[in-house]
């Protein structure tokens, strides 16, 4: 294992640097040795900008074919790679930006003159593109760079959360974390310089920037790089790619479209799920449609890649595979932190090259989320089966305790997801003022007439104990999610938080919530 990946890039540029890395949606072509001589360029850029190592560089632009470039750029002076999603309004990008305080913000015009006018402490504004963008200065700048030295302690990147349960945190991830969990998942997944990754996954969450991007960097493979999902597209590209990574949403709209057929996946090697639960049916439907199943990984901002399905091996719906080489993964119970037996549901915590540094000027919630032997708390709840697979059961914070009994969303949804008539689900606990919490199943129903409420507590009864059953049914024209598909269950219980107030729906039976 190397401590960073510039080793690998590196060593492509010069041995194969005609070699293509990168081909735009208007088929313009990027060579390894453009891209290392572009990303030579923007490293003296950003020291002309006044960027020094340690600092931080926000990136909040949309996705553009010169962001690896501009990420393998930070990785050579050592500055702090920090994207943001460009669909931040502006009062969100500027809370991040005071707590990142950094020296170099770089965006579009439109953002710039807004946050200009807004002020943004000492920081530097830029466009990446344009004229007098960061692109445009590094035109005339070297295309060689001597890198300073570097250790694989050293800070890479800052991620901010999503924030799907409270306030964003910078999660800070160190050239070590990178490279050790991009080695593992190309070794696993066996990529290859014939390799070419349909990449239509944004840039500024750990999926698209690290997953995707560092594994094929790895592996001098090529990418075919999307502005973003769209299924039409996707479908086109697909003869030219052997691999793709996504997210589930990609998948059931994929499955919605006409195009997919065995034929048109044929020559592909490859597809992977991640970012949120693939549900069982989904993993069913593809399997049957594509003759292909679907390989389904876990990981997190703060600890990369974590476990995965085998690339050669059985793959099983409705879990997460077994620990990455290197990597340590435990249950433990939440109450005491004793270590649980395998079947057992827990918490699942983890130790390994592959875990962050900490939360950016947090030390006391960075302490707060590790144990005292070194495993980072997850909070996702989880068992490994006889198998040594590891099955998520849903967030922390998101088990529902009725009457004194746990419930675990994942274990509900997965029956409701196989039910005629259901699209999509998502599983909440609301207070109730007899049971203390009420299990509510919150729906989007398939294609024709919603769900019968009174068909679906039938046929739950043979799947599931009566206490899991949903005591209310809300019918939804969609889920609330964040931007890469996982479902807010905080905005969810928020909006339902009164459904058992005032004496209303205090028994076993179901209604249709609001739409």
């Amino acid at each position: 294992m190397t401590t960073d990946l510039l080793v690998h890039v590196e060593a492509h540029a010069r041995r194969r640097p005609e070699r293509p890395f990168l081909w735009t949606a208007d088929g313009v072509v990027q060579s390894y040795g453009d891209l290392a001589r572009l990303s030579a360029a923007l490293a003296h850029a950003l020291l002309a900008a006044g960027l020094r190592k340690g600092d931080r560089l926000v990136v909040q632009v949309e996705k553009t074919p010169a962001i690896p470039a501009l990420y393998l750029a930070c990785l050579q002076t050592g500055v702090v790679f920090l994207p943001l999603n460009p669909a931040y309004t502006l009062a969100e990008t500027l809370e991040l930006v005071a707590d990142a305080a950094p020296v170099l913000i770089l965006t579009g015009t439109d953002r710039a003159a807004a946050l200009d006018a807004a002020g943004v402490g000492d920081a530097r504004l830029l466009t990446l593109t344009g004229p007098g963008g960061l692109l445009e200065a590094a035109n005339s700048l070297p295309g060689t760079f001597s890198a300073p030295g570097h250790s694989a302690d050293d800070l890479a990147a800052i991620l901010y959360t999503s924030g799907t349960t409270g306030r964003s945190k910078g999660v800070m991830l160190t050239r070590g974390n990178l490279a050790s969990n991009a080695e593992a998942l190309a070794d696993l997944w066996r990529f290859g310089e014939g390799d070419v990754l349909l990449h239509a996954l944004p840039v500024f969450h750990t999926h698209g920037l690290f997953v995707a991007t560092n594994t094929t960097l790895v592996a001098g493979g090529a990418m075919i790089w999307q502005p973003g999902f769209e299924a039409g597209a996707v479908l086109a590209a697909l003869p030219r790619a052997t691999v793709m990574m996504g997210v589930p949403t990609f998948y059931t709209r994929l499955l919605a479209h006409p195009g997919l057929t065995g034929a048109a996946v044929a020559h592909m090697r490859l597809f992977i799920s991640g970012s949120a639960p693939l549900s069982p049916a989904t993993f069913a439907q593809w399997e049957a449609r594509t003759g292909m199943p679907i390989l389904e990984r876990y990981g997190m901002t703060e600890t990369n890649m974590i476990t995965s399905n085998p690339h050669d091996g059985p793959r099983i719906a409705g879990t997460v595979g077994r620990p990455l080489p290197g990597v340590e993964v435990r249950i433990a119970d939440p109450a005491t932190g004793a270590p649980l037996q395998q079947g057992e549901v827990g918490r699942i915590e983890v130790r390994g090259p592959n875990v962050f540094k900490g939360y950016w000027r947090l030390p006391e919630k960075t302490a707060e989320e590790f144990t005292g032997d070194g495993f980072f708390v997850t909070g996702d709840l989880g068992a490994f089966d006889a198998a040594g697979y590891l099955r998520i059961m849903g967030r922390e914070k998101d088990l529902v305790i009725t009457g004194g009994l746990n419930v675990y969303p994942a274990e509900v949804e997965a029956a409701l997801d196989a039910l005629p008539g259901v699209a999509a689900s998502a599983v909440i606990g609301v207070p109730h003022p007899d049971f203390g919490e009420a299990v509510v199943a919150c729906l989007i129903p398939a294609a024709g007439a919603p769900p019968d409420d009174e068909g679906i507590r039938a046929a739950l009864r043979d799947r599931l104990a009566a206490f899991k059953i949903p005591k209310r049914v809300i019918v939804l024209d969609e889920l609330p999610r964040n931007a890469m598909g996982k479902v807010q269950k905080a905005a969810l219980r928020a909006a339902h938080a009164g459904l058992f107030s005032q004496g209303q729906g205090q028994g076993q039976g179901q209604g249709q919530g609001p739409g």
